[in-house]
């Protein structure tokens, strides 16, 4: 049961990884498993809704956006988180997110992108060391817990851009905590850069801005590296513009 669960999870997944329709032979080859296996997990899927059969292949289904609208009200996310990243995305053209720390994790919690491709998403952040908001992040946490974050993950490079060393981490966590802002530039994903601020903090059991319970928050945006130049200083500008609206709405 474990293994076949695992299998439908990686389904999805395939899935929703990939740009278009995807069929049943292509997913097999992909899970490296049986055709006959692909085909009764993808039967069981399909009827509760979490994929949809086309004539090209398979796509995901309706209770996905359910998923995540639930997912949004579960993590406090309400829609003046949603509407200000829609309203950065409309302004600046950029990818924009809202991620938290809380619970040892950090984590993409909603985000407004350029679609599917986009090299960002929703979810938690595994290389939080090479990326804006996760350094933005990790800079506001007491030495203790960020040594203990960064020593269960580890540095592991994302491109031969990144930080991998832990002294010339602290170095640049010393001066984003001093700047209040966080940039990188293809440190987490080839040829793109990145720049996030932070939200204020909640008092001790209460509420973050936007609604989220208690804990670190932060708003980044992602541009490609030749526009970077150009929009680094509006961006910046525009995320704590609506970090403030948000803290005090």
């Amino acid at each position: 049961m474990p293994q076949s669960v695992d299998r439908a999870l990686d389904l999805i997944d395939a899935v929703a990884e990939a740009s278009g329709p995807v069929t049943a032979k292509a997913l097999a080859r992909r899970l490296g498993c049986g055709l006959s296996t692909v085909y009764a997990l993808l039967g069981s899927l399909t009827e509760r809704g979490h994929l949809e059969r086309t004539a090209a292949g398979y796509t995901l289904g309706y209770r996905v956006p359910t998923l995540h609208s639930a997912f949004r009200r579960q993590q406090r996310i309400d829609e003046r988180v949603h509407e200000s990243l829609l309203r950065l995305r409309r302004l600046s053209g950029a990818d924009v997110f809202f991620s938290t720390y809380r619970d040892g994790e950090i984590t993409v919690v909603d985000g407004a992108t350029s679609g599917p491709d986009s090299v960002f998403s929703v979810g938690r952040d595994t290389g939080a060391h090479a990326t804006a908001h996760g350094r933005m992040l990790l800079s506001s946490l007491p030495g203790a817990a960020r040594r203990q974050y960064l020593a269960a993950g580890g540095l592991p490079p994302r491109t031969p851009h990144t930080i991998t060393s832990a002294e010339r981490l602290e170095r640049e966590l010393r001066r984003v905590r001093r700047a209040g802002v966080a940039v990188e530039v293809e440190q987490a994903a080839p040829g793109m850069a990145c720049v996030a601020v932070p939200l204020p903090m909640a008092p001790a059991g209460g509420a973050a801005a936007g609604g989220v319970r208690a804990g670190g928050t932060a708003v980044s945006a992602a541009v490609p590296v030749a526009e970077f130049q150009r929009l680094r200083e509006p961006l910046i500008e525009a995320l704590r513009r609506e970090a403030a609206a948000l803290a005090s709405s």
